[in-house]
Formats: structure tokens, sequence, C-alpha cells
């Protein structure tokens, strides 16, 4: 990169920037005991005012009312970025970071100052650097390939376009339109590669069983990572006085999810009862046995490197997406889980 151009990343340099919770101490910014270490450091663009889109789940979301220093269940202290970059480095040569998770506020500045924090952050150590933002086009996603950016990430959120209308879209005056995420998708795989593309989908927004499976497995087939969240209930947003998802519900989906991605099943083979929940994954007996023993399909989904802990769930529980290996007894849990059903 010439110096010019050098100094033109530099110039979008933002003085501060969000750093969750546990990232901040695994980072060295703040004191604290973690029951797990995130395992990726989370940051996510800092400004005064929210974020110009408006999605009902989301304290950041432009009418909410809810903490400005919130994103889901955690909170995001605000830093210089000098010092949040440094500490990127130490915990990249210690071991204990492996990945580096941008998430942006919608604002106009927001590609700038994402540019220059990438750059930032590679002048320090050649940590991979995932982005999860809103390109709006194809040259942004150009340019964040150009910065070295690995993997990017473009939200769907709700998994049937009626939803997405409602949360996310016309509906509640934001400028998602639901095609054109698929469309901007779809290009970002031709940019990035197949498998480094992902997109975030909460289950617990009002869809069935067989709609969110049908969405997950759309994804698979263009190459995108579909990234499983459960819905948080935030004070302050739209959708605050709406339930979590139940969670033998949300087992299954992370089933479904882990058999689609590893090319075990197809949804078009699953089966559904009259209310739509999955009541056959598939595949035979053993296959399903030796699938939920391995307590995979419950761990957090995302880029490699994620653990994201705690970020749809108190400590205490229940626990939807597992930060690290589970024991033997959460194994039995989860078999309890699904017997439910």
């Amino acid at each position: 990169m010439t110096e010019k151009s050098n100094k033109a990343f530099l110039r979008g340099l933002p003085e501060r920037i969000r750093v969750s919770l546990g990232s901040a101490i695994v980072l060295g910014l703040l004191k604290g005991k973690l029951d797990v270490m995130p395992t990726t450091a989370y940051m996510l663009t800092y400004r005064r005012s929210k974020c110009d889109a408006n999605c009902g789940f989301c304290p950041q979301a432009r009418e909410s009312y809810g903490r400005a220093d919130m994103l889901s269940r955690v909170s995001w202290p605000v830093f210089p970025t000098r010092h949040a970059v440094k500490g990127i480095e130490r915990a990249v040569q210690d071991g204990a970071i492996r990945r580096v998770c941008l998430q942006a506020l919608n604002y106009p500045e927001v590609f700038q100052n994402l540019l220059a924090l990438v750059k930032a952050i590679y002048q320090r150590t050649k940590v991979p650097v995932s982005v999860s933002c809103q390109p709006l086009n194809c040259e942004n996603m150009h340019r964040l390939a150009e910065a070295g950016v690995e993997r990017i990430s473009i939200p769907l959120d709700a998994s049937t376009e009626e939803l997405f209308n409602k949360v996310k879209g016309r509906s509640v005056g934001s400028l998602y339109v639901w095609e054109k995420q698929f469309k901007l998708l779809n290009e970002a795989v031709e940019v990035f590669g197949k498998g480094k593309v992902s997109t975030h989908l909460i289950a617990g927004l009002g869809e069935t069983e067989k709609e969110m499976v049908e969405t997950i497995q759309r994804c698979v087939d263009r190459g995108i990572l579909p990234a499983l969240f459960a819905f948080t209930p935030i004070p302050g947003t739209a959708l605050e006085n709406n339930p979590q998802p139940p969670v033998p519900a949300y087992r299954s989906i992370q089933i479904a999810r882990y058999l689609i991605f590893h090319g075990i099943a197809r949804y078009e083979n699953m089966h559904f009862d009259e209310k739509d929940c999955i009541n056959d994954f598939g595949v035979d007996k053993e296959v399903m046995t030796k699938t939920i023993e391995t307590g995979e399909p419950f761990l957090t989904s995302g880029c490699p490197n994620c653990n994201r802990p705690y970020y749809n769930e108190k400590p205490s529980g229940p626990i939807y997406n597992y930060p690290r290996s589970l024991t033997e007894k959460e194994i039995a849990q989860t078999l309890r889980e699904l017997i439910i059903r």
C-alpha cells in the first residue's frame, strides 16, 4: 500500500471504539473474571448517536430507548481505539485471541472507519479479521477485501420476508430489503469466496421451525454460513416484551443446521408436523445419536474461533449456544430437552 493510501486509511480511524465486556478483559482494557474467555475479540464501531437502522430487537436501533452500550445482553464499554488495537496485539501474541470481529452500526462514515480499523490492526498483527456490516454495494465489499478482511457477515436476522419486513425492514422504517440482502450475500460470495461469507439468523422472532430450516438450507446452498442466534429481549427495544424461544425448539433447529451445514441431511428430506415443528431430521437413528453425542450442534455457530460467551443467555442458563465443549452432563441435558418435545 502506498504512503498516500495508508494516510487515507488512518485519516478515517475513529478515536474511540466499543469493545464487548469479555473482550475488554481479555485485551487487558479492564480487570475482571470470566467463566469462559472469548477467543475472538468483539468490537463495535462507536458514534454518539444510535444506528441509522431501526431493527426491533436491537438496543442500538434508531428509535430504541435502551442503553447505548448494549448489544444483545452484552455491554460494550468505550475505549480509545489505540488502546484496543494494542490490546489485540498482546492478546494475539499470548494466544488468547485468534480472530477479531468488527461489528458496525450504520452511519455515513462507517466504511471509512472500518477500513482504517482493519489497517490499524494489521499494522500490529496479522490476526484474521471478520466484519459484520451492511455493505450496501459490491464496491464496498471489494474495498473491505482489499484492506485484508478475511470474512464478511451480512445479517438477515429474520428467516422469512414477512418477518424481515416486520422487524428490520420497511415496516419499521429501515432501509433493509429482503431480496436485496440475498443479492448482497451472493455478491459477497463472489468477492470473498464460498465459506467466507456468513449471515445471522435469529430464532424466536415468530417463525416456524420449517421456515427457519428452509432458510438455513437456502443459505448453505449459496455458500453462505448461517450463524444461529436465540432471540434475546432487551429493555428499551421494540421487542422487549417478546419471549425467548423454547430451548427444545432451539435444540432442534441447531441439529438441523448442523446436519445441513455438514452435508449430512437436507431440508427437503426432513419432515414436519402439523405445526411445522421438526419430527424427522432425514437421517437414521445411529447418525442422530452420534451427532448429538458430539455436542457440536449446540456450540456457538459463526466464524472460526467465534464462541460469543453468553451473548444470548446468562451464565446460570438456560444456555442456548455453548461457548466451549459440552460436558457429558450437558449433553445428557440436551437429550432431555429434545425428548420434552
